[in-house]
């Protein structure tokens, strides 16, 4: 309890402004805190009748505050608002000691119970998300402070799902993922108060690699013993294997996924070596053993599909950025999980989420890289540019709609590629269907 500040907020429900207001702050800045509401009868705490979980940045700063209500309340777990100095997507509960622990890899939870129940047995290592998903920026925390990380999440369907959505971002900035199996017991807590820390710890050292843990997931998806869904199961392991763009690695997982899964080896490695040159990509040409041919500007940049993707993404998103009205054409056809690039997509996320509340703060986005030079320079650019007078005119309409049409089909093939279960690869196709018919209108 002292060394994570609980505390009680109790059930009157203003004693914290009228607290503050004795101390001589005004509404204004209480509202902005996000701590109180102000009313025309005063002010009324955001907390009450809760236990109180103070939320600290790296340097030990309260910035927040999570709160557990007492009792049957909804909702059970509630977050401060974001405000200047508190970004959900920036800062991870307990980082503040995690990040001195000297453990080699860092735990990430799902909850605050979680990550004391995790210290409290000896897991200094243990941090969670802020009452949202983990993100790229997230990601990026974590980077500074390790390149392993261990998924506690909880065991149920929820827990698996949010497990395969961190996987692919920590990769995405070059962290080594594992999941820890949690079972029969729902998350730590839980399993803390029944088999204790010496158990726990053999669970780290036997997580799962994150590939195996996603195809274990894909596997549940097929019946094995019938034939054409083993065949099924054998094409959609292959498609996985393709997403390993270096030769080398992606032959050692070919190994280990023949010896894993009980399949020849010559076998899987022929399947995906076929389906890569089916479908066209770099990995499959290289499996199948051709040179992917790449023709260079002189100063080396490859002109290929990829960079003209990356291209319309830029293009969309400095549009969007400029026209706030092209939201509204774009509603049920682009979300900010187009933006494959990985930068396009972290400032897409801010910019639609800013849109959405009705405050997009170009500075405010821009403050997000201000650690990276290259990443802040190519940030800038999507807000400086002047694209005002390109819709101005039919042809331009015309490429606004093909852009639109070119961001989401690539999208689609991306999630066609790593499909994990027939019914979602169902949804995808139909989506491609329906961009046949799709017009992005203007006027």
């Amino acid at each position: 309890m002292k060394r994570f500040g609980l505390g009680y907020a109790n059930k009157t429900s203003n004693d914290l402004y009228q607290y503050l207001k004795s101390k001589g702050y005004d509404d204004a800045v209480l509202k902005e805190t996000g701590l109180v509401t102000i009313e025309e009868r005063g002010g009324r705490d955001k907390f009450w009748n809760r236990v109180m979980f103070p939320i600290m940045d790296v340097n030990n700063r309260v910035i927040g505050f999570g709160g557990r209500v007492m009792g049957d309340g909804m909702p059970k777990y509630l977050n401060s608002p974001e405000t200047r100095i508190f970004d959900k997507g920036r800062n991870l509960y307990g980082l503040n000691y995690a990040r001195t622990s000297r453990e080699k890899q860092i735990l990430v939870c799902e909850g605050y119970m979680d990550v004391i129940s995790m210290h409290q047995a000896g897991f200094t290592n243990a941090v969670a998300s802020l009452g949202t998903a983990l993100t790229s920026q997230h990601a990026v925390l974590l980077k500074r402070y390790t390149d392993r990380v261990i998924l506690t999440y909880d065991s149920d369907d929820a827990g698996i799902r949010a497990a395969l959505r961190a996987i692919p971002i920590l990769k995405e900035v070059g962290i080594s993922a594992k999941v820890l199996s949690m079972e029969p017991y729902k998350d730590p807590d839980e399993f803390m108060k029944n088999l204790g820390a010496d158990e726990f710890r053999k669970r780290i050292e036997a997580a799962r690699n994150s590939f195996y843990f996603e195809i274990d997931v894909m596997r549940k998806n097929y019946d094995r013993n019938d034939p054409e869904q083993e065949t099924a199961f054998h094409n959609a392991l292959a498609r996985k294997l393709l997403e390993f763009e270096e030769p080398l690695e992606r032959d050692n997982y070919i190994q280990a996924a023949a010896r894993e899964y009980f399949i020849r080896y010559e076998d899987l490695r022929r399947l995906v070596n076929s389906l890569g040159s089916r479908l066209g990509t770099g990995a499959g040409a290289a499996a199948a053993g051709k040179e992917e041919v790449k023709t260079r500007e002189p100063g080396g940049r490859r002109k290929d599909k990829e960079d003209g993707i990356r291209k319309s993404q830029r293009l969309l998103l400095t549009w969007l950025i400029e026209n706030p009205v092209l939201f509204d054409k774009i509603e049920g056809v682009i979300t900010e999980n187009d933006f494959l690039e990985p930068l396009y997509h972290k400032v897409a996320a801010m910019v639609f989420a800013g849109h959405a509340a009705g405050n997009l703060n170009p500075a405010g986005i821009l403050n997000h890289f201000i650690n990276d030079e290259d990443e802040y320079r190519e940030a800038a650019a999507l807000f400086n540019a002047s694209l005002n007078e390109s819709l101005d005119n039919e042809e331009q309409k015309k490429a606004f709609s093909e852009t639109v049409l070119k961001v989401r089909k690539n999208s689609l093939d991306h999630l066609s590629r790593n499909v994990r279960d027939i019914a979602e690869l169902q949804k995808i196709i139909e989506a491609q269907a329906a961009l046949k018919t799709l017009h992005i209108s203007l006027d």
